[in-house]
């Protein structure tokens, strides 16, 4: 499994996230740049850069911007979803940038008391930034499936001109996108996470994951910055590490989840919809529970538990099935015990059992669906005893998942 860690010596930003990761893949640069200008209607580069003693690459757009430039500062959230959707980037890559942008929507609308509809991007809609949301997105989505975390991020200080005005560091939506991650003040003031920065960050990183404990560094990257810092290199650094030997030894399997939130689907409906997605191959589990939602509206979290490489299917399934309009994903690390199903014969029927193998010793579960038509709860527990006994007869023998 690749585990890519980021280290933000000098912060993070959108153009700092792509030059690290290609610093690390080069073998991805034709791809990423041609994908980035594609939406930002302006060629973009690379280019090697040394400071402070090292060296990287920096990304950025070659000439002003074209379409959605400088020249059109103010650009509504729902136009910027719009050519996401008609543009012929693959699907992943959509899914990505749609949820970096809308984790932006949500911040500025929190921020100024809107709906996210009715948010309109000024910086953020400019070329540049548009650039490396759709750059970062073809990154992520070309080196999935991956875990991601990251050091704690630099806080900054000071103040910042905006759109809106004079704004404190970090910005009111940066500080909400940052909420739940690891945060330090170095001394040194300043912008460090710049809003798409804190997006890609809260995107890929939805807690306060720690750096991979055992594993291989297979690739690392740096990425430069546009501003320079006293005594230290405006930089961001992936490491990039193979967990896979470990993961296996330990047991460890890799999950993406896969969460959204329904409030405008009938319990009948939602439910019909909630079985056809655990009917999906790939889908461990679908849970669902009671939230309140914005106003004060009661809906259901519905949260998937899927194998990674089904992420594209299940996420079109989710919109397919379901009411809701946006999702959030990750992958996440999971601890398996070994476990197989078997089958045993009791009174007559045959009952399927999950056994576990513990540190303690074999457990096992009857299937309750092999018990359901036994009447009353004193035949199904006389049920269940019986298929215990019959297993503390036999042996262990067999394959273990």
């Amino acid at each position: 499994m690749r585990h890519i860690h980021l280290d933000p010596l000098g912060g993070i930003a959108g153009d700092m996230f792509i030059a690290a990761l290609l610093d690390a893949f080069p073998e991805h640069e034709g791809a990423t740049l041609e994908a980035a200008a594609a939406l930002a209607g302006a060629p973009c580069h690379v280019l090697r850069q040394r400071e402070e003693t090292l060296t990287g690459l920096r990304f950025g757009l070659q000439e002003e911007p074209g379409a959605l430039g400088h020249g059109h500062p103010h650009t509504a959230w729902r136009d910027i979803r719009a050519r996401i959707a008609a543009c012929a980037l693959p699907e992943p890559v959509k899914l990505h940038a749609v949820g970096i942008f809308g984790l932006l929507a949500e911040a500025e609308a929190r921020v100024h008391g809107v709906e996210p509809e009715a948010v309109t991007f000024h910086e953020i809609g400019a070329a540049d930034s548009v650039a490396d949301i759709v750059g970062a997105a073809w990154l992520i989505a070309a080196l999935e499936p991956a875990r991601w975390s990251t050091a704690p991020l630099p806080l900054g200080s000071g103040r910042v001109a905006t759109a809106h005005g004079i704004m404190p560091v970090p910005t009111p939506a940066t500080a909400r996108l940052l909420q739940g991650l690891p945060v330090f003040d170095d001394g040194i003031a300043g912008e460090r996470v710049t809003p798409t920065g804190a997006a890609i960050i809260r995107h890929l990183v939805t807690d306060a994951l720690p750096a991979p404990r055992a594993g291989r560094i297979v690739a690392s990257g740096t990425g430069f910055g546009t501003r320079r810092l006293p005594g230290i290199a405006n930089c961001l650094r992936a490491l990039v590490l193979d967990t896979t030997a470990s993961d296996t030894a330990v047991g460890h399997r890799e999950l993406a989840v896969i969460g959204f939130e329904v409030d405008d689907q009938s319990p009948e409906d939602l439910a019909a919809g909630l079985e056809r997605l655990r009917a999906i191959t790939g889908v461990h589990d679908v849970l669902q529970m009671p939230a309140y939602g914005k106003k004060g509206r009661l809906a259901v979290h519905v949260q998937l538990l899927a194998q990674p490489a089904s992420i594209a299917a299940v996420t079109e399934a989710c919109f397919r099935e379901t009411t809701t309009i946006g999702l959030r994903l990750h992958t996440v690390s999971g601890v398996t015990l070994p476990r197989r199903a078997t089958e045993v014969w009791v009174h007559g029927r045959a009952v399927r059992v999950k056994q576990v193998r513990r540190p303690g010793g074999v457990t096992c579960k009857a299937e309750a669906d092999d018990l359901g038509d036994a009447a009353g709860q004193a035949e199904r527990a006389r049920l269940r005893r019986a298929v215990e006994h019959a297993l503390d007869q036999g042996d262990e023998a067999g394959e273990w998942d």
